[in-house]
């Protein structure tokens, strides 16, 4: 059948638990088309049909897609086109690190633009491992932000992410300690990362991108985040 499924996993969390089980699945068949559409922090309950992630899916989706499943182990691990694209964004994500290589940044799934250490690099590393080519560009002032987002603002998934001022403060503090750091320095300064904090808010308002809190949450739970919006943007 040439049919080509839509697939929907919701989540009322990351999303992670869910993704790694549909990889082991749909290695199961053959001749499997889908569009995948994920769904993380749902709280309302939808009216459509569905299948637990721990009920019998492989038989469920045996009588879904007509055909049997192979029942070889450790499908998902075969080196498959999906395989080199997920080393591909990979590598694509260490070079674009920390607003490196910044007139490629245009090739971009996805840009990741902040104040320093609001997680933009573990949380690209992680979308990168998901297959999404990310960059992220480190902001002090609305000068750090590239030309070509400035000059085409929604031609590619941007997203802010910020964090509250103490909890920031506190990070850079242990950053500071765990290079060992003797040297006075302003960057830990609540002045200094108040208007940090300000400035990149502005930014993100006044180009109209959508902003994230890292302040509780997970590189996980940021990444979800990320995913959602870019999903928005790319079915909008």
């Amino acid at each position: 059948m040439n049919n080509t499924y839509q697939i929907y996993l919701i989540s009322d969390s990351t999303g992670e638990t869910i993704d790694r089980i549909f990889l082991a699945l749909k290695t199961q068949f053959k001749n499997f088309k889908y569009k995948n559409h994920q769904y993380s922090f749902t709280r309302k309950k939808k009216n459509i049909p569905c299948f637990g992630a721990l009920g019998d899916l492989i038989l469920n989706f045996s009588k879904l897609l007509h055909q049997r499943a192979t029942h070889i182990p450790s499908g998902q691990h075969i080196l498959n086109e999906e395989y080199y694209k997920r080393i591909e964004a990979i590598q694509f994500t260490m070079n674009h690190d920390d607003g490196n290589l910044i007139n490629d940044i245009a090739k971009s799934d996805i840009i990741l633009l902040g104040v320093s250490r609001t997680s933009k690099t573990p949380t690209s590393i992680y979308l990168a491992n998901k297959g999404f080519k990310t960059s992220n560009v480190p902001l002090i002032n609305e000068n750090s932000v590239p030309e070509f987002l400035k000059k085409n603002p929604k031609s590619i998934c941007v997203v802010g992410l910020t964090t509250e001022l103490n909890r920031l403060i506190d990070i850079r503090k242990n950053r500071m300690t765990s290079i060992k750091e003797q040297q006075e320095t302003d960057y830990t300064s609540i002045e200094k990362t108040t208007n940090e904090i300000e400035n990149a808010i502005k930014t993100f308002r006044k180009y109209q991108w959508p902003v994230v809190d890292v302040t509780r949450k997970s590189v996980e739970e940021t990444a979800a985040s990320v995913i959602r919006i870019y999903e928005i943007k790319k079915n909008g």
